[in-house]
């Protein structure tokens, strides 16, 4: 589910919104109650809140000052309460500003207690798929999951049309620090056991291989064969292989006369030079290694989201679209000269593909898979593994800014919606687990404002990302923002929002 998905679906700009925030640990929760025609400072008088627990829903009733000298009028709204556990018996603390109205309750337990999560909310538990978005996106369960289902074919989650052929085989992707533990542990000399290293390097470079039938997991993507994948076609390999050829025979020519006068003096400068038994199986493994190169460069890393180590200037992601309805479907990676896959291998992201129909159904493995979670997730790793909470995300193509992102709160939970203007039945509500963020786009920026996003960068030792749907992903933002009320909407020059997490 995606924040657009979790927000209100009325888009009516006379009704009020609301916004219930909390975090993790601490038992307390907010409530912003807030219209764009209206300042409840002057307007909202005799302000009340009432709690209905066994509607699970809160009164709110003030006397509304419409215009100056008339006589105020009755107003009232209902809020419903999402699940958690109000501590009725404590004080309410009301806040009246300017541009919002701000409750704050006290809470038996925190919002991400275990009990809260297992507690029966009565009609609240009806929709079990609404569970999903509560829990964590597991990489191991995925992996079970798949590998249970005996066979996966894999649909559009756009317009439910088949992608592939069936998969039969579903296996973890390689550790993206396989290399540099095979170094670690047989060194990088030649005269050690660097040969050793090189030749585990070269197993692992072919570790990424995709046969027919084949299917390699991540985090976030699905790596598949381009000939499981129904309805693409991609350039001739045979006429691509003879181009390839030409190419790299002009540039040994090329290599020949430039290093041919100085290749006596490097080896009397080598201090490691060995005559090896086995020369011929060294040759052979660096050819492969030569031929892996962008492979080994650039691909070992997230396709979904690149971070820099694994960023190659050899490699080029195009994007694979549905071929009925043309959404988004994923990438694949190919070398400046052509649009072959390297490898033969296509990315779908889960966040656009389903496992079964109907989409979003129980037998849906990636039903919980949005942009914003497998983005959030990412975005959190990062921050772990790079103690950075600032980050630039840059077109994976073009490689210019497009977000600019700072990690506020990685815990906490939110609830969006509009208020409804008299007493219905409505559905139980959950709140989510969320990340709070600044942001600003940066994808129509001046060269000023680029100057100093580059300052920024430089200053706080800012991490780079790569992704392909940084618009989709602004957009998400952007839509969030809107759920805060004017003066909590920004913070230090930029924008204030959530993702879920």
């Amino acid at each position: 589910m995606s924040i657009s998905e979790l927000l209100p679906a009325t888009k009516n700009p006379r009704k009020w919104r609301f916004t219930w925030e909390s975090n993790s640990h601490v038992p307390i929760i907010r409530l912003y109650l807030f219209h764009p025609n209206t300042k409840p400072s002057s307007q909202c008088t005799d302000l009340k809140v009432t709690i209905l627990s066994d509607k699970s829903l809160l009164e709110v009733t003030w006397l509304d000052k419409n215009q100056v000298g008339s006589p105020a009028t009755a107003a009232s709204l209902w809020v419903p309460i999402p699940r958690v556990l109000i501590d009725v018996d404590s004080p309410i603390n009301l806040r009246v500003l300017d541009d919002h109205i701000e409750v704050k309750f006290v809470l038996i337990l925190p919002v991400d207690h275990p009990i809260i999560s297992n507690f029966d909310f009565e009609a609240g538990d009806e929709n079990e798929l609404e569970d999903d978005e509560l829990q964590p996106l597991q990489l191991d369960s995925d992996l079970k999951k798949l590998a249970s289902c005996g066979e996966v074919q894999f649909y559009c989650r756009g317009c439910s049309t088949k992608l592939t052929r069936a998969v039969q085989f579903f296996k973890e992707m390689p550790s993206v620090n396989w290399r540099e533990a095979a170094d670690n542990w047989f060194g990088t000399c030649c005269c050690s056991f660097g040969g050793v290293s090189e030749k585990l390097v070269a197993k692992y470079a072919n570790s990424y291989t995709c046969s027919s039938g084949m299917c390699l997991v991540d985090a976030t993507s699905v790596v598949i064969s381009k000939d499981d994948l129904i309805g693409h076609t991609f350039p001739d390999k045979i006429k691509l292989q003879e181009h390839k050829s030409l190419h790299s025979l002009n540039n040994s020519f090329k290599k020949l006369n430039v290093d041919h006068g100085s290749q006596n003096e490097k080896l009397h400068d080598h201090e490691c030079v060995h005559v090896h038994e086995h020369e011929e199986e060294t040759l052979d493994t660096n050819e492969l290694l030569a031929n892996k190169t962008s492979l080994l460069n650039g691909l070992l890393g997230n396709s979904f989201m690149v971070t820099s180590p694994y960023l190659s200037k050899d490699i080029k992601w195009s994007e694979i679209s549905c071929p009925n309805c043309s959404c988004l479907l994923g990438a694949f990676p190919h070398d400046n000269l052509d649009g072959f896959p390297l490898n033969d291998s296509v990315h779908l992201f889960k966040c656009f593909i389903s496992t079964s129909l109907p989409i979003g159904g129980s037998n849906d493995l990636f039903r919980k898979y949005s942009l914003e979670r497998m983005f959030s997730s990412q975005l959190l790793e990062s921050a772990k593994d790079e103690l950075s909470f600032r980050t630039v995300v840059r077109n994976l193509q073009t490689r210019s800014p497009m977000l600019q992102i700072v990690l506020i709160n990685p815990n906490s939970w939110c609830s969006f919606g509009d208020c409804m203007d008299e007493m219905v039945s409505i559905p139980k509500i959950n709140i989510y687990p969320m990340i709070k963020v600044l942001f600003s786009d940066c994808s129509n920026t001046t060269e000023s404002q680029l100057r100093k996003l580059d300052e920024w960068v430089k200053k706080n030792q800012v991490e780079d990302v790569y992704m392909l749907m940084t618009k989709a992903l602004a957009e998400s933002l952007e839509l969030a923002n809107r759920m805060l009320p004017p003066s909590h909407a920004s913070l230090q020059g930029l924008s204030l929002s959530f993702l879920h997490r």
